[in-house]
């Protein structure tokens, strides 16, 4: 059975579409395009030939990310909505970067990832950093660009009226986000079992599994995001903001695990392992992705702007499940439950993300053609 049971839910999240599309293409794609050109000119400033050479290419193949991420800017009052994607940009071109930092293994990967990841946390939480740890255990650095990261996301922050009462999620988010993170890298070095030992004692006291967690966790950036916007609403309560992360903590999860699914191939071809690895069968993958959908949109529903978080959720499902590889053997499965529970507001959406690509396709084939 479909978790859309409430009709005018689902009207409700069909109607904050419509309205996020008209508020994001006049005045929020232009400072998102305009926040990565002044990273990519940033990044071109960095000394060290490697750093910036991994800065340049997250920026150049990550761009998505921070484009999909500002999109939830468009909750953001009108005022206050340049400084809510100033923030949302900075923090997820430093997690992109972070993340390539990371991948590359070192003999201590706990003691130097958290180095590094701690210029993620020092992001949303106010007040001086000290610089000089991010790189403390590495040969060279990359000449303040984490600094400047984090300080643009500070500094949007401190501009936003209700950043205090959503101080203490984000800071938790972030925390966990890192730690899934800097673990995750660490498996080719310390093997698996530390991964599951960790996600496995944050669940003790929760209805998540410690698969379900764990996807959700890597990818609580997302859940950042969702609070950086709540700060530019007055309105935003404590108790208001652990319920967004409560909320993103199980749409972050169905990312994870939807990206993971639908890239198996992809990821098998090039010898890495995603978080499909960490499930016995099919069944099981298949009932954490509902049981995610359910709980998202459980806790969705009575927040303050829970048609546009609904619609969040939505719509992260359909830009996995509209991707060629999700028609798969080994996808088709599971990615069949997830839209059956998701309908009927997955369907038009499915739509929309289908002819995406294909237009995004048909853009690659004229630029080459021109190229040529």
């Amino acid at each position: 059975m479909s978790a859309f049971g409430d009709r005018r839910l689902h009207l409700r999240a069909g109607a904050a579409l419509v309205l996020a599309n008209a508020r994001f293409w006049p005045t929020i794609a232009p400072t998102t395009s305009r926040e990565l050109r002044r990273w990519e000119h940033r990044a071109r400033e960095i000394d060290d030939p490697g750093l910036q050479a991994l800065a340049l290419e997250k920026l150049k193949e990550e761009r998505f990310n921070s484009e999909v991420a500002a999109t939830l800017a468009t909750l953001a009052p009108k005022q206050h909505r340049q400084d809510v994607v100033e923030a949302i940009v900075a923090y997820e071109v430093m997690y992109d970067y972070l993340d390539g930092l990371t991948e590359q293994q070192t003999n201590d990967p706990l003691r130097d990832g958290r180095e590094l990841y701690q210029a993620f946390l020092d992001a949303i939480t106010p007040g001086p950093v000290s610089t000089d740890t991010y790189y403390a255990s590495r040969p060279s650095d990359d000449g303040g660009y984490l600094k400047d990261l984090v300080a643009v996301v500070q500094g949007g922050l401190a501009r936003l009226p209700a950043t205090s009462a959503i101080t203490h999620s984000a800071a938790r988010a972030a925390a966990r986000c890192s730690e899934a993170q800097i673990r995750a890298h660490a498996v080719p070095t310390l093997g698996p079992a530390q991964l599951e030992q960790w996600a496995s004692s944050e669940v003790a006291d929760s209805p998540l599994g410690w698969r379900e967690f764990l996807a959700g966790a890597a990818s609580s950036v997302l859940a950042v995001h969702a609070l950086i916007v709540a700060a530019a609403d007055e309105r935003t309560t404590p108790a208001e903001a652990e319920e967004i992360d409560r909320t993103y903590l199980s749409i972050c999860a169905l990312s994870t695990m939807l990206d993971s699914l639908v890239d198996y191939q992809r990821d098998l071809a090039a010898g890495e392992d995603g978080y499909v690895r960490y499930y016995p069968d099919h069944d099981q993958l298949a009932q954490d992705l509902a049981s995610a959908a359910r709980r998202a949109i459980k806790h969705a529903a009575p927040l303050q702007n829970g048609a546009h978080h609904t619609m969040t959720l939505v719509g992260v499902a359909a830009y996995y499940i509209s991707a060629p590889t999700a028609n798969s053997d080994f996808a088709r499965p599971v990615t069949s439950r997830v839209r059956q529970e998701l309908k009927p507001l997955i369907t038009p959406t499915l739509g929309v993300m289908r002819t995406w690509r294909v237009a995004k396709q048909a853009r690659k084939a004229i630029r080459r053609k021109a190229n040529h």
